[in-house]
């Protein structure tokens, strides 16, 4: 039988004698089953762990960290794409030869399993533990590796214990301090939330509440004094790519560093009957004192002395700040403090290149309002108001003097400002006269500052910041108690070290069941204590801290996580931190970033006393290298009339690419959107991977969008990657066929321009593969040049010389796969090699090197194509690229010269007129030079040849003339 009809009737050709069916049973792949295989192999033995121990000789291991989960239960797919991304990254690190440490726990505390807990009358721990296990679980089928020795979880004392002892070194260093403060109160979980967790319409991020304003005294950690070294230490972070840049620029943007200038001003009495008219000095603090002539208010805080000073009198201004607690953010309302002023200076411009402002200044008599868009512990909680360049002064001004035009006193560097909004952007100082010398914003700010110096006023230039300090506060039950007590002569006293940690009472049936707000309030045996100072009566602060605090260290933990006595040892931290890749959603890109950073450089200060300090790393940063993954979105089906979202049920499937409404038979609006239940988008990846495979799921979730970007989630197109992985499987089992030791036997010195080729495409995919594997990012792309190399396979087919070559790149490719499909590498592994070392039965593809090994380099560094010159006598005719050879091959020169006449078009054109033709019958001797780059025909020396050239010149003249 011929091999096109053997082709044509489904079979694929490696070699004349080795035909492999396409879909024979034993190229059939079941890729649910070899999950189930080799997660009972890996369960079994050590295979596929990563064994080695930190002080082998590979010296510094990599530190690959998923942010650990809240364990609700349930994986999503949000889970699935960075756990994903951290086991291929890890795997990847393996197969290098570096030691790695990819640890797994729980971030266990806070309000959802408390909340769930009383819903179900048990106690948030047994909630929890449960979740746990059946979460870890679900980790395992994913066929990630874990550490599972590393394993904590933050509501157990023996972690939160080291969480407290970290709450006391920031309480000793001045940096935890309680006041009374105005704070957002969540009415329905009962609880105390931070700025970050009150969304832009005033409700709560967890319940949805609107959010309450109350006085309490609180527990704050005071972030501000660290701000600068928060800043400055994103430049590092930016550089070579470690960071996303919209991570550094969300993180700059939170601490909202602003240069700015604080300067006072004089505070007068307006009231005839006054005693005082003259009330001291108000400090304000302004980013643009260029816009000074244009001042028309000045707002202050709600805390603010003056409006505290003047509440205290004013009942209707009381009312007001008390109405104002429940005002949303952007309200511009105000209180018009009554016969109180502001005395301004105004500085005109007159004229010249360096005019003096304070010689020709006068006063500006300004109103004053107590305004709550001015925010407590931003500046100095009094704002300059400059409607015409500034847009919340605008829109205040707007609102209390909407008859009285905003004073425009910047304006563009060409043109003029639209008088119908803010001009907020600097400029040149505005002039009612052209010739005047056009003074710029950074000019007039200086020369008003020497002005006001000049009028004796004081003023500074300083760093403002938008980020305020740490609340960590919770009136909750599940989180770590602060470890203070309260005594009524002593007052806050730190618990003592040996007596964490303070543990949670137990709580018993009636303090869970359907209550809300904090049940350690009502444990009298838990609340009453005696002092560590004068052993008198005492109590137990009540509330617990802020979940971040629990997520702030944790990656120190896993460095050393059973030392009982300290929460790690330097020594042990020194050889792994920092994090050498972060993996987690870029929902987290704020807080807990921010939060994490601030505890690692305030533990690095202390690194005199006993904690981290890295010789190898000065700045104190954390996380070396930052993966942040975006969301995973699913298809979103709702009513196009009502906007309703649909359930799968609700919609007619007959169709699947025209979906419509079974009630009303209209095609439904289809978007992507975060994965919720009130969405009925959600997809569970339990079901996913039963029905595809866990490899087939990872790979898919790699290659379905760029780990920075939304990935939006469509079952369907799964099949791409099925089929892939399939096509891979038949490619295993045609190079498994192969006799190798027969072919070793037949194999030429020198490889052919097909087998040379393909290791040169077998090497570039490592190549890239490996610098995006190094990197962390271009992960979607890792899949795609697999693919690319999968295809350069499968064309493969008869006549292949080298089947050496054929096997070794197959090899190469199942070890590049084994990071993205474990099982499925695992699987092809053994299919290739049968007999591990010792003639063991199995061996792990994670136990051998990734692919760089000398054959391939050696092999694929030979030029497919060599540049060869032709000449006749002496002289160049012409030059093409041939095929590479071996130099040292018999009859090289007469196979040079047939590769460059019949195989290369250049040769075949110069052949192919009369004149060559002509000289190549002519023929007496082929000479090669260089290695084989020239050939040098010699002709006969015949006294024909010329005559013969003449009459071929002179007909070929002739039909020239005719053309």
């Amino acid at each position: 039988m011929r091999a096109s009809s053997l082709t044509n009737k489904g079979w694929i050709w490696l070699h004349p004698r080795i035909p492999s069916r396409a879909a024979s049973s034993s190229t059939l792949v079941d890729f649910p089953s070899l999950d189930r295989k080799w997660q009972k192999i890996w369960a079994d033995t050590k295979l596929g762990k990563f064994d080695r121990k930190e002080n082998d000789e590979r010296g510094h291991p990599k530190y690959v960290l998923p942010m650990f989960p809240y364990p609700s239960g349930s994986l999503h797919m949000g889970h699935v794409r960075v756990y994903t991304i951290s086991d291929v990254v890890a795997r990847f690190n393996y197969m290098r030869g570096s030691n790695v440490i990819h640890p797994m726990g729980w971030d266990a505390f806070g309000l959802p399993a408390e909340n769930a807990a009383i819903e179900r009358g048990i106690d948030p721990a047994e909630w929890t533990a449960r979740n746990i296990e059946q979460m870890k679980g679900q980790l395992q089928a994913m066929n990630g590796v874990w550490d599972w020795e590393r394993e904590f979880r933050t509501s157990d004392p023996s972690y939160y214990k080291h969480t407290q002892r970290l709450f006391l070194m920031l309480h000793e260093a001045g940096l935890a301090y309680q006041k009374e403060a105005l704070v957002n109160w969540d009415p329905v979980d009962k609880t105390v939330l931070a700025n970050e967790q009150v969304d832009a319409n005033g409700c709560s991020w967890r319940s949805g509440a609107k959010v309450e304003k109350r006085d309490l005294k609180q527990w704050f950690l005071a972030i501000t004094k660290y701000a600068e070294v928060l800043h400055t230490g994103l430049d590092t972070l930016e550089k070579d790519d470690n960071w996303p840049s919209r991570v550094v620029d969300m993180q700059r943007n939170w601490l909202g560093r602003s240069e700015g200038v604080d300067f006072d001003l004089e505070v007068v009495s307006s009231d005839s009957t006054s005693k005082r008219p003259n009330l001291g000095m108000v400090n304000l603090y302004t980013t643009r004192l260029d816009t000074l002539n244009g001042a028309q208010f000045v707002a202050l805080s709600l805390s603010h002395p003056l409006v505290q000073e003047h509440a205290a009198k004013n009942e209707e201004l009381q009312q007001f700040i008390e109405a104002a607690k429940d005002l949303p953010p952007n309200s511009r309302a105000g209180f018009k403090l009554p016969h109180l002023k502001v005395r301004s200076l105004v500085f005109p411009h007159n004229g010249g290149a360096r005019p003096n402002f304070s010689k020709n200044s006068h006063s500006s008599l300004l109103p004053v309002y107590a305004a709550p868009y001015v925010l407590d512990g931003v500046g100095t909680g009094a704002v300059l108001g400059v409607p015409a360049h500034d847009t919340r002064d605008w829109e205040f001004w707007k609102n209390h003097e909407p008859k009285k035009a905003p004073k425009f006193v910047i304006s563009p560097e060409k043109g003029f400002p639209d008088w119908n909004k803010p001009f907020t952007e600097k400029g040149i100082m505005a002039h009612p006269h052209d010739d005047h010398p056009r003074l710029r914003s950074d000019d007039v700010i200086k020369a008003f500052a020497k002005a006001l110096r000049h009028k004796g006023h004081n003023v500074a230039f300083n760093a403002s910041w938008r980020l305020h300090d740490w609340l960590i506060s919770r009136q909750r039950y599940w989180g770590a108690p602060i470890p203070i007590i309260h005594c009524p002569s002593c007052g806050a006293v730190p618990v003592p070290q040996e007596d964490l940690p303070v543990e949670l009472p137990q709580l018993s049936p009636n303090l869970v069941h359907g209550r809300t707000g904090n049940p350690l309030e009502k444990i009298d045996d838990w609340v009453n204590t005696s002092c560590p100072k004068c052993s008198g009566p005492a109590k137990r602060d009540t509330d617990t801290m802020d979940t971040f605090m629990d997520s702030a260290w944790y990656y120190f933990r896993f460095a050393d996580p059973k030392n009982d006595e300290i929460p790690f040892d330097r020594r042990v931290v020194k050889k792994i931190m920092p994090v050498d890749f972060y993996v987690g959603g870029v929902e987290h890109a704020i807080l807990h970033l921010l939060y994490a950073r601030f505890i690692a450089k305030f533990l690095r200060s202390r690194a005199g006393k006993g904690w981290w300090a890295v010789k190898r790393d000065t700045t104190g940063e954390p996380f070396k290298k930052l993966v942040a993954q975006g969301m995973v979105h699913g298809k979103t089906y709702s009513d196009p009339t009502t906007g309703r979202f649909l359930k799968p049920d609700e919609i007619d499937w007959s169709r699947p690419k025209q979906p419509k409404i079974v009630a009303t038979g209209k095609i439904p609006n289809i978007s992507f959107e975060k994965m919720s239940k009130s969405k009925y988008n959600g997809v569970d990846p339990a079901t996913c991977i039963t029905k595809y495979g866990a490899d087939v799921t990872r790979a898919h979730m790699l290659f379905a969008a760029p780990e920075s970007q939304v990935l939006e989630w469509e079952e369907e197109h799964i099949i791409g990657i099925t089929r892939w992985l399939k096509r891979f499987w038949r490619i295993v089992h045609r190079a498994a066929n192969i006799d190798l030791k027969a072919a070793k036997k037949a194999q030429k010195q020198t490889l052919s321009h097909k087998a040379t080729k393909l290791l040169q495409i077998t090497k570039g995919t490592r190549d890239s593969v490996t610098a995006k594997l190094e990197a962390a990012s271009g992960l979607n792309t890792v899949v795609s040049d697999l693919i690319k190399l999968t295809n350069a396979l499968d064309i493969v087919t008869f006549g292949f010389e080298n089947e050496v070559t054929y096997h070794m790149c197959t090899e190469a490719m199942v070890k590049m796969v084994a990071p993205l499909a474990p099982a499925f590498a695992e699987e092809a592994w053994q299919i290739l090699n049968p007999h591990g070392p010792n003639n063991s039965t199995i061996q792990s593809i994670f136990e051998h090197n990734w692919p760089d090994f000398d054959d391939i380099d050696r092999s694929a560094s030979l030029p497919s194509a060599k540049t060869c010159v032709l000449m006749i006598n002496g002289k160049k005719k012409f030059a093409a690229e041939i095929p590479a050879f071996d130099s040292t091959m018999p009859r090289l020169g007469r196979w040079l010269k047939k590769q460059l006449l019949e195989e290369t078009e250049e040769g075949r054109e110069w052949a192919g007129q009369p004149v060559n033709r002509v000289l190549l019958s002519r023929v007496k001797d082929v000479f090669v030079g260089k290695g084989g780059a020239v050939v040098n025909l010699v002709l006969k020396n015949d006294r024909n040849v010329m005559e013969i050239l003449e009459k071929v010149a002179k007909k070929e003249e002739r039909n020239g003339k005719r053309e």
